[in-house]
């Protein structure tokens, strides 16, 4: 199974900025993942300041905001996609992600596969 886990940071948070330390530690994890065929895809992104949201209401109207989105006390820093056979799988393996950051929550998330929808 797949799971997509997103990385929420403070937008105030050193990762943002990350030193070499951060970046060898994180560079030096995924690589593992990355060769036990754990890790599928992994990014970093831009703080919401680089950012835009585009909403769809229910009345058919859509708008978008330029970032940075104030009201936000965590913003998506990056994701990983990754195999786990469970949820529990992918949870622990959360858990050794989140051990890299100084302060972070991880949404951990099973994607949805074709044979998950109805047929």
């Amino acid at each position: 199974m797949r799971y997509l886990l997103m990385h929420k940071l403070s937008e105030n948070a050193p990762e943002w900025t990350p030193g070499p330390e951060f970046v060898e530690r994180v560079g030096a994890f995924v690589q593992e993942a990355a060769e036990g065929g754990v890790l599928l895809t992994g990014e970093g992104v831009h703080p919401s300041e680089k950012g835009a949201r585009v909403r769809k209401t229910a009345g058919g109207g859509i708008t978008s905001t330029d970032g940075p989105f104030s009201e936000a006390k965590e913003v998506i820093g990056g994701f990983l996609v990754i195999n786990a056979k469970d949820r529990a799988e992918a949870v622990a393996f959360a858990e050794r992600y989140a051990a890299l950051f100084q302060d972070v929550e991880i949404e951990v998330r099973q994607v949805v596969e074709e044979e998950d929808l109805p047929g």
